[in-house]
This record gives structure tokens, sequence and C-alpha cells, in this order.
């Protein structure tokens, strides 16, 4: 017959088992968490600066056009 688990979840970075009010297991994690964290909106800005440049080309462009 099935055995019953407890009430739990998994860390989000790396798996483990923790409690349901958890959502990181440690520090290690949680700095993890937070340098993926910075990362991603940095992406993220990067991103948003390259399209406002390629928007700005396509709008100035026909300006220098004949």
């Amino acid at each position: 017959m099935a055995e019953k688990v407890a009430q739990h979840t998994h860390c989000q970075i790396c798996g483990k088992t923790i409690p349901v009010s958890e959502t990181l297991c440690s520090d290690e994690c949680k700095q993890k968490y937070r340098s993926m964290i910075k990362k991603r909106k940095m992406l993220m800005y990067i991103m948003y600066a390259l399209i406002f440049v390629i928007l700005g080309m396509f709008m100035i462009g026909p300006l220098f056009g004949n």
C-alpha cells in the first residue's frame, strides 16, 4: 500500500525537500537566487535598450535617406 508523505515543497534552486512555508533551503541557495535574479534583471535591461536602439534606427533612418 502507498505510504503517506508529509506536506512539503522543494527548494527552487537545488530541489531539496523543505517545509511548505519555506521557499529556499539555505543561505547558500538564497545567495544563488539573488544572483540569478540580478543577472536576469540586467539581461532584461539590455534587451530593452537594444529594442529602443533598433526602433530608433528604424524611425530616424528614413529621415536621412533619399
